[in-house]
């Protein structure tokens, strides 16, 4: 059950009520009040985005880009030390065409997620020194800021690191001892390359702008707040997106039936996104860092074949996983905590199955990925319950931890994880409350059956892009009569609607995955929904996604 939540508690009960009102009332439930706030919503603009905007340390951005020019005027070799999901790849794309451009003696590195684990490590820092012996630099993109022991390994040997990162810094324990650190939580790692990048260009941030758009992936894969300057970015960027030139994201596109002229949050949240990542969930992320760089239109063509190939077996394997993790995981539900360890659990899709337990059972979910001497685990969180730092708090039982508030992964010994799930499971039960285990559906506002047409819906995209922090609007509608129902779908999961106004006005209406709901002719219902549009032949049919609803 959902408890639904309505952020504005006025409603209105005839169409005298205006557009703009009804834009107001969904900027203020998103925490969008005052006038200036309200135009740099609608109409954000780059001269925004700043260093101070976005709590960068200057001082240290000043620092990185002094050090990175001395090493290309010294032609010492640097390496982008990168990360295996979107926004690791795309970051290092940034800085490594960046530096090649500026004419460095420059090379990506992705690190294996089965050999050395997510960020810089001794491994890492070994293997990439046993093929660039005169290494003098790394930098890192989408990781590090928790890297203290790698960093001290590197000092050691020579090897100055500067750090870029938007993960969570360490709460109780000091910063790694790098050259520079380039740091903040209000961006994803690409959108922190991409303000070295500008600064070691001496550039402001603009459109058009060939990195605008893999900021734009990165942003919107790694599910960050498409508040201020991401906002910017995912606008302009979605823009850069079907305008782009680069072969390997144009055969992307045509492999997965993407019309770049379409592409939107939708197309990169869903479809983009996971091919891009399946590389690095079962072999290695480097084909889609080269598919991303790659000039050569034939090589293009095949690594996108070979990125569409890689995501149908994470597909299969993710829905083998998850299969079992659902069965595991019925025993833990009283426990306020999923912890399922399995050794068939591949580590490159146990991310993607903790999530998925989440949206069925609606706890934090630890999946682990069981080795013979090291197990690898990744976490997903409800809202209000900082996963990270809950993990944090088993420090002593780990070899590492880090991640976000809603996200995490972890190493341990696989000797500890009886002591680890004792541990968690009798700290959670102290920790985390009635509330934060309640399934909320954020309503905003109660709309009058009038008003629902698609002037509203072109009006309300004003808002768009949406995505984290700033969701679709979704409505309430009270007393919709059912007046055609039938099941559609695989083995019937979703529900195809016909309602009826009080006013005799018809609304068509989709319900994904209630098909096994007990509604029938003539039930009258109360609705909550976002809008959508079907285009057919170059008419557009309003629809409603029905998110909840009640029988009145």
């Amino acid at each position: 059950m959902k408890k639904w939540n309505l952020l504005h508690q006025v409603e209105s009960q005839n169409s005298k009520v205006k557009n703009d009102d009804i834009l107001d009332i969904l900027l203020e439930n998103r925490g969008i009040k005052t006038k200036k706030e309200k135009e740099n919503f609608l109409t954000p603009k780059f001269k925004e985005v700043t260093i101070a905007s976005v709590e960068i340390d200057k001082k240290h951005l000043k620092k990185a880009t002094a050090r990175i020019k001395k090493a290309i005027n010294n032609k010492e070799k640097i390496i982008i030390f990168g990360d295996y999901d979107v926004d690791g790849i795309a970051a290092s794309a940034i800085l490594w065409e960046t530096l090649n451009n500026l004419g460095a003696n420059v090379l990506p590195y992705i690190p294996s997620r089965f050999e050395e684990g997510y960020g810089l490590s001794i491994k890492g820092i070994d293997n990439v020194l046993a093929q660039n012996s005169d290494l003098k630099l790394i930098i890192t993109v989408d990781n590090g800021i928790v890297a203290n022991v790698a960093i001290d390994y590197a000092n050691k040997k020579g090897v100055d690191v500067i750090i870029t990162d938007h993960h969570v810094k360490p709460v109780n324990s000091k910063l790694p001892k790098a050259f520079a650190i380039i740091h903040t939580t209000l961006l994803c790692g690409a959108g922190v390359a991409y303000f070295l990048s500008k600064d070691l260009k001496n550039e402001t941030i603009d459109f058009p702008d060939s990195h605008l758009e893999l900021v734009a992936l990165a942003t919107i894969a790694d599910l960050v707040s498409l508040k201020d300057g991401n906002r910017v970015f995912v606008r302009f960027g979605i823009e850069a997106l079907r305008k782009t030139k680069r072969p390997g994201l144009l055969s992307l596109f045509s492999k997965a039936d993407i019309d770049k002229d379409e592409i939107g949050v939708y197309q990169v949240g869903h479809i983009i996104a996971p091919r891009l990542n399946a590389m690095g969930r079962l072999t290695n992320a480097m084909d889609s860092l080269r598919l991303i760089c790659t000039s050569s239109v034939q090589r293009a063509n095949d690594l996108a074949n070979t990125l569409a190939k890689t995501n149908l077996e994470r597909q299969e394997i993710t829905a083998g996983t998850l299969d079992h993790a659902l069965s595991g995981a019925k025993k833990n539900l009283l426990k306020k905590l999923i912890f399922i360890a399995d050794k068939s659990y591949k580590e490159g899709v146990i991310g993607l199955v903790a999530g998925r337990l989440v949206e069925e059972y609606y706890l934090p979910s630890i999946v682990i990925s069981k080795g013979k001497k090291y197990s690898k685990a990744s976490a997903r969180s409800v809202l209000g319950f900082n996963i990270v730092e809950f993990l944090r708090e088993a420090s002593d039982l780990l070899v590492d931890v880090g991640g976000h508030p809603m996200a995490a992964g972890f190493t341990v010994e696989t000797k500890n994880l009886a002591k680890l799930e004792k541990f968690l499971y009798e700290k959670v039960s102290k920790l985390i409350s009635k509330d934060h285990l309640e399934r909320k559906l954020n309503i905003d506002l109660i709309l009058p059956e009038d008003l629902i047409g698609l002037d509203l819906y072109s009006y309300i995209q004003k808002l768009s892009p949406f995505g984290m922090a700033n969701p679709e609007p979704t409505f309430l509608t009270h007393n919709l009569r059912i007046f055609e129902i039938k099941k559609v779908g695989r083995d019937g999961k979703h529900l195809k609607l016909k309602l009826n106004t009080i006013n005799g006005a018809r609304l068509d209406a989709i319900a994904f995955g209630m098909g096994d709901s007990k509604l029938k002719i003539g039930d009258a219902i109360n609705v909550v929904y976002t809008f959508s549009v079907d285009e057919w032949n170059g008419n557009k049919k309003l629809q409603l996604k029905v998110k909840d609803f009640k029988t009145i």
